[in-house]
Parts: structure tokens; sequence; C-alpha cells
């Protein structure tokens, strides 16, 4: 039976934990998992953050977003990757997100690039299972660590398609449940956590698509990568030791059974591109 948490427990969740995050994952507070490999400069996966950014380069390369692209950042956080495809390609960037807090964050860091891509950014509080957009309004719709938190995501993922323009490509990441029987730990420390839960395997993700209407150009099952990230946040954690001692060896040990929940097939990470 699959436990059900609301958008409000979501938003709730982000906007008093943004501070806690940003504090040992990434200060300029860019929040999602790595793609580990020889771009990072590591082998062994030690380098979370560089691995973070591949994930970006991999994902608007398959992608071909461009200059002429208009691209809707689903879940865009703080607006760190908005900024960062503007910056790198020159492509306009709408970014919503359900978090007040890092809406505004993202707000007041666009105010501070150079004008020219301030000026193609725009970040808006917004619900990915209602969005306040045209049909056909974008090229391209991007997300990273995002439709996992959606209780609706069939609607979701339909909003998505209503949005693109014909042709149009959507590129994302989302976790994944590899089987359904889940132990006590997994609940715990993994979906009630991260207050989320889901019903798509690698494959039945595909098949949720489909059935919106998009068609699949690419899947690729990432969880070694998410293996990897969790374990460099793990690391990362007991780092940051001095003042909060206890709140991060407790989120460091929680790291630690979400890499066991990836080792048992109880969480899983995935990547597609799809076309309208």
């Amino acid at each position: 039976m699959r436990i059900r948490y609301t958008e409000q427990d979501t938003e709730a969740f982000y906007d008093a934990e943004d501070a806690l995050y940003r504090s040992f994952w990434d200060s300029q507070g860019s929040l999602h998992w790595g793609w580990f490999d020889q771009e990072t400069g590591q082998k062994t996966g030690e380098d979370f953050l560089d691995a973070c950014a591949n994930l970006n380069r991999v994902m608007a390369r398959k992608a071909g977003i461009g200059s002429s692209s208009r691209v809707l950042d689903l879940g865009c956080g703080n607006g760190n990757t908005a900024a960062w495809l503007s910056r790198s390609t020159g492509c306009r960037v709408t970014g919503i997100d359900l978090s007040g807090v890092r809406v505004e964050n993202a707000r007041s860091a666009a105010r501070e690039l150079p004008p020219e891509i301030g000026a193609l950014l725009e970040f808006r509080k917004a619900s990915a299972t209602s969005l306040p957009f045209d049909d056909h309004s974008f090229t391209h719709v991007w997300s990273q660590a995002t439709i996992y938190h959606v209780p609706e995501k069939l609607q979701a993922l339909a909003q998505a398609y209503r949005t693109l323009e014909p042709d149009g490509l959507f590129v994302f990441d989302d976790l994944i449940k590899p089987r359904p029987d889940i132990s006590a730990a997994a609940h715990q420390y993994v979906y009630q956590r991260l207050l989320f839960d889901t019903p798509f395997s690698f494959a039945s993700y595909q098949d949720a698509l489909k059935g919106v209407g998009f068609q699949v150009l690419e899947a690729h099952d990432l969880s070694q990568h998410l293996k990897q990230s969790y374990q460099c946040l793990g690391r990362m954690a007991l780092d940051r030791s001095e003042g909060e001692a206890d709140r991060f060896q407790q989120l460091s040990f929680a790291y630690q059974q979400m890499v066991k929940a990836i080792e048992q097939r109880e969480l899983g990470w995935a990547m597609y591109l799809c076309r309208k």
C-alpha cells in the first residue's frame, strides 16, 4: 500500500530544510544528484559537485537546448540550473517551484546576474499539476529531482506534454521504485523521510510516459550514480559536524540507509528523454 503525501507537505519540507541542505550539499543551492563518468575527473565518484554539473551538461546536450530554446524548468529550486542553462546556451528559462522560499532565492540570485542573463530568466511559485502556461508554450521541459514529490504524477506528466510545442522535448530525472516490497528501514529513511512514494519502476515509468502521449527517445537507469551520490553526501554531512553535530550525524546515517536501499533495489534513479 502506497503512502500519500500532499504538495503542502513538500512545500513545508523544502521551505524549512533549504538552509540545512545548502550548508553542506552546495552553498549555492543546487540540490540534485550527480552523473559520474570520465568528465567529472574522478572515476571513483569522489567529486560530487562536479558530477552534479556533469548531469546538467549531459541533459542539455541530449535535449539539444540552444539559444532559440524556450525551457520550462519544472521544480527549479533555487534557480541555479536555470541560470546555468541561460548562461551556457542563451536560452530563455521559466522556472516553477512549490517552495516560496526557493522561488524568492531564485529571483534574488537572478537580480545579481549580468542583465543580459537575468533578462532570460523568470521564476514563479506554481504546481507541476496545474501549470499557469498556455498550450505549446515551450520547446523543452526540463526537470531534476522533482516529480517523485508530486502526488498526481500522471497529471504532472500530462501538464508537461500540454505545455510543449509539437515535437518538443521533455528531459528529466526522477526516483523510481525497482521493486514493490519495501523494508521498514527503507520506508523510514527513504520514503517517509523524503515525504514521497511512487508506483513507477524503470520500465513502468516509460509505459506511463507513452500513455500520456510521449515518444521515449532515451531511458537511462542511473541507480549506481544515485548510490555514489549518497555515499559522497554521507561523507559531506559528517564533515559538516561543528555546531549541530547530532543533526548532521543523523543525516549521514540516513544517507547510509539510502545507499543500502539502492543496493537492495528498494530505491532507484532514472533519466528519460521524450518527444511530444
